[in-house]
């Protein structure tokens, strides 16, 4: 096992020695729309300052280091991500704005279903209902393009196993990896190759509940970490998606806890965690979604609305921005004239049946308010479930023709418009249009690119079906039903597509 793991390195070395992440529309002669031919990155990323600003001051928080012996500062702050081939975490880098995207060609597009993958059913009853298969929130495949060529997807099911499946066929790869616990968050792979994936556990079913380490190279479950008795909250999931940065592992918890792992050749350690809440509330909070970063600095929404920004060397607050409601959408953050801005909304939850998501810009380095958006939503029930409004979906930020604007998915639920796709000015947060939905969506957009440097953007809906929407303008070129229900956030390689729906089904969509 050792000898073949050396070997892959060694292969991918030689693989990524002369492939550099995608910057720019890829030519059509790229083998795969994440990689060009471009020089090797010189600029070492500086840290930004170690700094506590007085909004962070309402935060109660409590830092335990376990690994003395081991320096918590960040070494490299390089985002790991952008150099691999494939996408390795949820929205594809740390900064969550994904660093993949499509090319199509031509006006008249058509949207066509190149395979099924089928899931299996778990018809089980947990605390929290009976899950069955396919995917749920976030639910996003991973891609990993292995050095010998062979393109392999990793998805997350409802039913509780992982599945691998070949891009190319829709065949699995190898035996799926039985969680025994419903699985809706999207894992992580190692980003040094060391065949590490990293999963979280959404529901209960059994007495083990927490995250597991799963090596693909030796097929078995690595590590695995249960409840944890110092936890604030009791709920023990982990719907985020981790990542590494600086040599340690970031992943944070529904327990109201952000641990940080230092990781060794092929273990992880824990070295330190911080747990907090505020000083309004006797709970601590609880983190759904995935941590956007941007160097040094960690960006974490929660159910209680808290957006909080962290030095990620030393897991210390440096500012607090409350955002009235519950924010489970994963944050965007994106590097503006040398300042970071991070771009987060939330949903319609504790403010009651009917209420606004708020989606703002915020100032990544002191947590300033730069504009912010008030969209009005309802909660609603169906099948017996009771369903927020608001927003789930993660911001994506326009390019090409589209480059001043960000975009996403928010649930309206009302009886004139059940979901829309709304664009705003990047620069003043003004509505430039809103383009409705059959259902609401849960789903983030992805973005493709024609000839013309004319962006266009992807996405579903809770009813099944998919859009094909013009950037600029909000026109749907193309629409059809192809699921039962999209709440999983898609990927795109190439002018392919692939998207998990709720039921037992795995797609791969192409648009010609």
């Amino acid at each position: 096992m050792k000898t073949h793991l050396f070997l892959l390195m060694v292969l991918l070395i030689a693989f990524s020695t002369c492939m550099t992440p995608q910057k720019h529309l890829p030519d059509d002669s790229a083998d795969t729309i994440f990689l060009v031919a471009d020089s090797p990155r010189v600029e070492k990323p500086m840290p930004f300052a170690d700094t506590m600003y007085a909004s962070a001051e309402s935060i109660m928080y409590v830092i335990d280091t376990f690994e003395n012996d081991i320096d918590g500062k960040l070494q490299d702050l390089n985002d790991l991500y952008e150099d691999t081939p494939g996408i390795f975490t949820f929205r594809g880098s740390i900064s969550r704005n994904p660093n993949f995207f499509g090319r199509i060609h031509g006006d008249s597009l058509n949207i066509t279903t190149d395979w099924v993958f089928t899931t299996n059913t778990d018809t089980s009853h947990t605390s929290h209902g009976v899950w069955g298969g396919g995917t749920g929130w976030t639910g996003q495949p991973l891609y990993i393009h292995w050095p010998d060529s062979l393109q392999e997807l990793v998805v997350a099911s409802l039913c509780g196993k992982v599945y691998f499946i070949d891009f190319q066929t829709g065949e699995a790869t190898r035996e799926a990896f039985d969680t025994r616990n419903v699985l809706k968050g999207t894992p992580s792979f190692n980003p040094w190759f060391n065949g590490d994936l990293y999963i979280g556990h959404g529901v209960q079913k059994q007495s083990v509940f927490g995250h597991v380490v799963y090596n693909m190279f030796q097929s078995e479950a690595t590590y695995t970490f249960g409840k944890d008795p110092k936890a604030w909250r009791s709920w023990g999931a982990y719907d985020s998606s981790p990542i590494i940065l600086g040599g340690f592992l970031f992943r944070p918890g529904e327990n109201g806890t952000l641990y940080k792992y230092y990781v060794a050749d092929d273990s992880l350690r824990l070295h330190s965690t911080l747990r907090y809440s505020m000083s309004k509330y006797k709970s601590s909070p609880g983190i759904e979604s995935s941590m956007a970063v941007c160097r040094n600095y960690g960006y974490i929404n929660d159910n209680a609305g808290n957006i909080i920004c962290l030095n990620l060397s030393t897991l210390k607050p440096v500012w607090h921005y409350f955002n009235h409601d519950d924010s489970d959408a994963t944050p965007v953050v994106a590097l503006e004239d040398g300042i970071p801005y991070l771009y987060s909304g939330c949903e319609v939850d504790r403010q009651g049946s009917s209420g606004s998501s708020y989606f703002v810009k915020l100032n990544g380095l002191t947590g300033e308010k730069v504009w912010e958006d008030t969209i009005r939503c309802r909660r609603i029930s169906f099948n017996d479930k009771s369903l927020d409004g608001g927003m789930y979906g993660s911001p994506l930020l326009g390019g090409g023709d589209c480059s001043d604007l960000v975009f996403n998915n928010f649930c309206i639920n009302t009886t004139t418009e059940k979901g829309c796709l709304i664009a705003f000015d990047r620069h003043d947060g003004s509505i430039r249009y809103r383009t409705s939905t059959r259902q609401y969506s849960w789903s983030s957009p992805i973005a493709f690119y024609n000839d013309n440097d004319e962006m266009f953007i992807f996405t579903g809906d809770a009813a099944g079906y998919v859009y094909l929407i013009k950037g600029k303008t909000g026109e749907i070129v193309a629409s059809t039903r192809v699921g039962s229900n999209f709440e999983s956030s898609p990927i795109v390689v190439d002018d392919k597509i692939i998207l998990g729906s709720r039921g037992n089904k795995i797609f791969k969509i192409s648009l010609e």
